[in-house]
């Protein structure tokens, strides 16, 4: 089978950096940023970038250009015959879930733009706001036809392939996604007042910096690059041999960092200049944010173009983490391309179902405690995606070896890393640490146990890990040269 890559360099960024571009970067990087010290966060944010975004996504992304197949595929190419392609069936499953949930979370977003451009949102009185999100989310009929609605359009923006679907598309989104988002910029950064949010957003505050801000960094510099769920891996294996993985990479994650701080600008210096209070999640985008624009000039015509922002951003998201799934069937079922997008639409819409239900009829369903979207969310999110990114340092540093590593970095010589002593250590030992520290956070272990016990859990349970496949190595090598 001719598997279809990549066919220009801008479409390659404008998919990477569309897969990392997403909710989070709107709805929750610039509060907890303003949160936790502004431009103080922003440092610790960055350093957390370089000490594990970077090296797990140089790490999938040469994985993944080495193999030239997909999630699954690629561990059981390097270590055939081993337990490692449960890392790729496990990567595949989480891109799967979150497909499900994102979708429900897109559809709302598909709704609010619906009413946007009709005019019927900006009518809302500021008061009715929670309650006009509530009646959405929780109807038994609406929410259900928006998230098929959005995996449909994700359906068929994948169906062509990668070069004439994936790339086409991301090639026409991510440009609208930046003009629109510079154009709202402007926007909110000249009214009245805005000076407020902008401090809110970047005056360095260092007392507010504590421990659990610090993790939070930690853990957006692994979620917010789409790490963990075989997307960039799968993306890898679409990238020809002689482009260059260390820019691409930088350049990925700089544009992910950008578009989160200009969403900052966009929502702070508008919700500070018309007196609201900051939030983050679905209260800031569904409630406070339309109260905003309904005071604004020219509101309707902004809250459209900013719906429509989201839209996007989420839109460019769902599409990754489908190609995850039909990369995976079409390779190793060796079913045909259009036949297996749409049957997994169907089994994310089928699997959407309990939970787009679980806000309205179905919210008193409750497995140990958790709602339908609740579990999922939980499972794919705080679990799988950790444990996904602690498999694939591990697996890359130890199994493949890092050396491995940089070498497809370097293209055959035809690019120097300068720096891959420092990867190697990074993906070898601090990575999977520093991601050990996000599962057990996101878990909740740490606030009940205390930092000191779980770092020391972190380090014993990583220096096992690195003892046993050591020790698996050492067997692997020995049977080799008996077979010789």
């Amino acid at each position: 089978m001719n598997r279809d890559n990549f066919g220009s360099k801008l479409g390659i960024l404008a998919a990477a950096a569309g897969s990392a571009i997403g909710l989070g970067n709107i709805w929750k990087f610039p509060y907890i940023t303003g949160q936790n010290g502004g431009a103080a966060f922003i440092l610790v944010y960055l350093f957390c970038i370089a000490l594990i975004g970077l090296p797990v996504m140089i790490a999938e992304f040469s994985l993944g250009r080495n193999t030239q197949t997909n999630a699954m595929g690629s561990f059981k190419k390097i270590a055939n015959g081993s337990k490692w392609s449960c890392s790729g069936y496990l990567a595949v499953a989480t891109a799967f879930i979150i497909l499900s949930f994102y979708a429900i979370i897109a559809g709302w977003v598909f709704a609010y733009i619906a009413r946007a451009f009709s005019g019927k949102l900006i009518g809302v009185a500021p008061a009715d706001l929670a309650g006009y999100f509530g009646g959405i989310i929780s109807s038994p009929v609406e929410p259900v036809f928006w998230t098929f609605a959005v995996l449909a359009v994700t359906a068929f923006m994948v169906l062509s392939g990668v070069k004439n679907g994936i790339e086409k598309y991301s090639k026409i989104l991510m440009p609208v996604l930046l003009m629109i988002l510079i154009g709202l910029v402007f926007r909110s950064v000249t009214l009245p007042g805005a000076s407020k949010g902008l401090e809110f957003l970047f005056k360095p505050d260092f007392s507010k910096l504590t421990t659990k801000g610090v993790l939070e960094a930690l853990g957006h510099a692994f979620y917010s690059l789409s790490l963990g769920m075989g997307i960039i891996l799968t993306y890898g294996s679409y990238i020809g041999k002689k482009e260059n993985l260390l820019k691409l990479a930088v350049q990925v994650t700089i544009a992910d960092t950008a578009i989160a701080l200009m969403a900052g600008m966009v929502i702070f210096p508008a919700v500070f200049a018309y007196g609201f209070k900051p939030d983050q999640g679905a209260a800031l985008i569904f409630m406070t944010l339309p109260a905003v624009f309904g005071e604004m000039p020219f509101g309707g015509f902004f809250e459209a173009m900013f719906f429509l922002l989201i839209g996007i951003a989420a839109m460019t998201s769902t599409i990754s983490l489908i190609e995850v799934v039909v990369a995976f069937v079409t390779e190793e079922f060796k079913m045909e391309r259009k036949k297996a997008t749409v049957a997994i639409a169907a089994a994310a819409f089928a699997l959407s179902v309990p939970s787009t239900l679980s806000f309205g009829v179905w919210s008193e369903v409750k497995i140990l405690g958790k709602t339908f979207f609740d579990m999922f969310d939980f499972i794919a999110s705080n679990i799988f995606l950790p444990i996904g990114g602690i498999l694939v340092c591990l697996f890359v540093g130890w199994v493949w070896k890092a050396g491995s590593s940089s070498k497809e970095v370097e293209s055959e010589g035809l690019y120097v890393f300068k720096a891959k002593g420092a990867y190697e250590f990074a993906i070898k030992y601090i990575a999977p640490t520093a991601i050990a520290l996000i599962l057990f956070n996101s878990t909740g272990l740490i606030s009940r146990f205390g930092m000191k016990a779980i770092a020391g859990l972190v380090l014993l349970l990583t220096a096992v890990f690195v003892k046993l496949i050591r020790c698996e190595n050492r067997k692997s090598e020995y049977d080799e040269s008996e077979a010789a």
